[in-house]
């Protein structure tokens, strides 16, 4: 057959054209979406820690990493001695950087990914090169799912983001997980309520 008899087969032989599904899911609205989203980050190894106030954060921080050598935030209020606010320096500055805090836009409760954007993460490689990742998460920007949280940011406008959920992991060897293995070794998520 010729190349103009295969494709006019082709165009004649097309299934007919249906309507693409609705994006609008009948799905239940978890009410607690707080209780939701700590049972998950805990399930893939992370901690979850409810403060009434982020002034009660670096105190936590603290005594969790006493040995940490290093600590930057990129959330204004938790600069303080012992927490560096993060610069913008040659990224082999970060190599002593034992523990990174940030503030996400968005977390979603069905798999407790929490969304950076780069400006949030001061470098794009911070989060993923710091020891122990630490986010600070205000219960009002929790969302339900994924397609919330691409509803929520599909309109903002970024050049780098990314959705983070715990700590590095893998189980490539034998299937035994090992949580640090290629990323942070750890991820603390502060939760606290709306300030007014």
């Amino acid at each position: 057959m010729s190349r103009a008899n295969i494709l006019a087969a082709l165009t004649k032989n097309q299934p007919e054209l249906v309507p693409l599904p609705s994006l609008t899911l009948d799905r239940e609205e978890s009410t607690d979406l707080v209780e939701k989203f700590k049972a998950m980050a805990e399930g893939i190894g992370s901690k979850v820690i409810q403060v009434a106030d982020i002034s009660e954060i670096p105190r936590y921080l603290a005594s969790e990493f006493q040995t940490a050598k290093r600590m930057i935030t990129l959330v204004e209020e938790l600069v303080s001695s012992g927490i560096d606010a993060f610069v913008a320096t040659d990224p082999h500055g970060y190599a002593d950087v034992d523990v990174a805090i940030f503030k996400p836009i968005l977390a979603v409760a069905e798999n407790s990914a929490v969304w950076l954007t780069e400006d949030l993460m001061g470098a794009r490689a911070l989060p993923f090169i710091t020891q122990h990742i630490v986010m600070v998460v205000e219960e009002s920007t929790l969302v339900a799912d994924m397609h919330a949280a691409y509803q929520h940011i599909g309109d903002i406008t970024y050049g780098y983001g990314a959705f983070i959920s715990g700590p590095s992991k893998t189980a490539d060897i034998e299937q035994s997980l090992v949580l640090g293995a290629h990323g942070p070794r750890s991820m603390t998520v502060f939760m606290y309520p709306k300030t007014t």
